[in-house]
């Protein structure tokens, strides 16, 4: 069964978003700055949403730097980026850190009941503008050194890892939130360096979930990653031997808009090969899809409830707080370089 995750519109659920809530597709919800005035309200909010479906995901983009949507009362988190040169250049050293800063990033959202944040960042960095410094490194084999700490740091506090932009998003430089991407690379050249963090982790069984780019990979397949069974089902599924959850990026985003309508996206992106599609901030796009979509019957390549948070991590954080506030620490360190 495929599935659909929408979002809310501000601090509470409307009546009219806990029915939306209610439909057997829908699977998940990703919060935003705007569902967030406080840690108390937050956690509040995530109750509300707990109490008429138990069994939803509770996502947000908290990666750190610049893309992290609960700021006061929560731990600020470096950029990815930064890591590594606040360590000049010591690798041992960057992965420890890398670890503690997946840790704590994890842990604060898991005691908010919150599931997943989608991260790591696995793109290479490049010429991008919307990926810069929410890289780890322009260097493949340091992306997958540092992400696979991150990612150790958020398994130990009860998160599993979403990576994204699959298969890279370094080497394009426009935002596919306002445009349309093209990377014009040979295939050689994608397979060789942007997609090496991918392959890696998922050797190793580190990630159980992938959100692909909304980048068309001009010299590889004519649709954009997410509308592509190439890049899902033969790269992903087959060649990488993927098992977990595929999720769309935002079909809201102008990347998505070659697809046509809701409709359109919708079908293209499940026929591809995803699991569980995003519609962000559009509440009439999510009514469409739960009224008029015919939503395939088809039996689920993963499942997506591997994704939910392990709790008992928390409950011993919460018994002895030292490691969380050395992380604390840490961070506010790695800021101030």
């Amino acid at each position: 069964m495929s599935y659909l995750m929408m979002d809310l519109a501000g601090l509470s659920v409307s009546e009219e978003e806990a029915v939306l809530l209610q439909h057997p597709q829908v699977g998940g919800i990703i919060l935003f700055t705007r569902n967030f005035s406080n840690k108390s309200q937050l956690i509040d909010l995530v109750k509300s949403v707990r109490t008429i479906r138990a069994d939803l995901l509770i996502a947000v983009d908290h990666e750190g730097g610049r893309v992290q949507r609960f700021r006061d009362e929560f731990s600020l988190i470096p950029a990815m980026g930064d890591i590594l040169p606040a360590a000049n250049g010591d690798m041992s050293l960057a992965q420890r850190w890398s670890k503690e800063l997946g840790f704590l990033m994890a842990i604060e959202l898991v005691a908010c009941d919150i599931d997943l944040s989608f991260a790591p960042v696995l793109d290479v960095n490049g010429i991008s503008d919307v990926i810069g410094k929410r890289s780890f490194s322009p260097n493949p084999q340091e992306v997958s050194l540092l992400a696979a700490s991150f990612i150790e740091g958020m398994n130990q506090a009860g998160m599993a890892a979403v990576g994204k932009h699959f298969p890279g998003h370094g080497s394009v430089k426009a935002d596919t939130h306002v445009a349309m991407a093209e990377d014009n690379r040979l295939k050689e050249d994608i397979f060789n360096h942007d997609i090496k963090p991918f392959q890696q982790l998922m050797a190793q069984q580190q990630l159980n979930g992938v959100m692909p780019a909304h980048v068309v990979y001009t010299q590889v397949d004519a649709n954009p990653a997410g509308f592509s069974s190439y890049w899902l089902q033969d790269v992903l599924r087959q060649d990488l031997a993927f098992d977990g959850v595929i999720f769309s990026d935002d079909l809201g985003m102008k990347g998505a808009s070659f697809a046509g309508d809701y409709l359109g996206r919708a079908q293209a992106a499940l026929s591809a090969g995803c699991d569980m599609i995003l519609v962000c901030n559009d509440p009439e796009g999510v009514k469409t899809l739960l009224s008029e979509f015919t939503w395939p019957a088809q039996a689920p390549k993963s499942n997506a409830q591997q994704l939910k948070a392990d709790m008992t991590q928390v409950m011993i954080s919460l018994g002895s707080t030292e490691r969380w506030e050395k992380a604390q620490m840490l961070a506010k360190q790695i800021l101030a370089k």
